[in-house]
């Protein structure tokens, strides 16, 4: 699909907190389509960061839908580099609610409804802050672990799509767990022949047209259905 409308990307700098209290900014990019729908804050998994290719890809395919994306860290290089960090799914998510709330007090963004797209342990993040955010609007998981959110599953009430690859079999075990205990709207996608990370031919491309599809049925603007 060839986009039809023009893309304003721009490098950010998101606010928020070290474990220690002290001040720190992660670096993101936003990218705004033209006359956007809503706005969708990206979780990578760990190991990755900002410039993930596959969560860019995605990226790309929301920009079709005229839907907005933030790519950032949410870590810095010193805290990524201490694996407990990687797998702090409690750091993670509110890093994640520091984001948004970055992208509602900036006027380009402040009326766009908010939706997160997680991968692998960012899937966790992103359900924990939708958990603690009743105006998240939706939230998409791509070869998530939605498990490691705990608690907080039950506290999800937006609508929630998880995307697992057919032959990603101990991942999708743990999606068909996580599943029955999500509140809200809920649907699991099974991609037939991909693992985890989508590289079958046409597995990402599948992937990024379901989280598409659903962040345009459900991105609405706040106090809307």
């Amino acid at each position: 699909m060839m986009l039809t409308t023009a893309v304003a990307v721009a490098d950010v700098a998101i606010p928020a907190l070290s474990q220690s209290g002290y001040p720190l900014d992660l670096p993101g990019r936003l990218a705004l389509p033209e006359s956007a729908r809503g706005l969708v804050l990206f979780a990578h998994g760990s190991g990755s960061s900002r410039f993930s290719p596959r969560n860019q890809h995605v990226a790309t395919v929301l920009h079709e839908s005229w839907i907005g994306t933030l790519l950032f860290d949410l870590l810095t290089e010193q805290e990524a580099a201490d694996r407990v960090n990687v797998f702090d799914i409690g750091l993670l998510g509110e890093r994640l609610s520091a984001a948004i709330a970055f992208v509602r007090s900036q006027q380009r963004t402040a009326a766009l409804p908010v939706g997160l797209f997680g991968a692998s342990t960012g899937a966790a993040a992103a359900l924990v802050a939708a958990a603690h955010d009743p105006d998240v609007a939706a939230v998409v998981s791509r070869g998530g672990r939605p498990d490691m959110a705990g608690p907080a599953l039950g506290r999800v009430h937006c609508p929630t799509l998880l995307i697992v690859g057919g032959r990603d079999e101990e991942v999708l075990t743990l999606n068909q767990h996580a599943l029955n205990h999500l509140g809200g709207a809920k649907q699991l996608a099974i991609i037939p022949g991909a693992t985890h990370l989508f590289e079958e031919p046409g597995a990402l491309d599948e992937a990024a047209r379901l989280a598409a599809e659903w962040f345009a049925r459900h991105l609405h603007p706040r106090g809307t259905s």
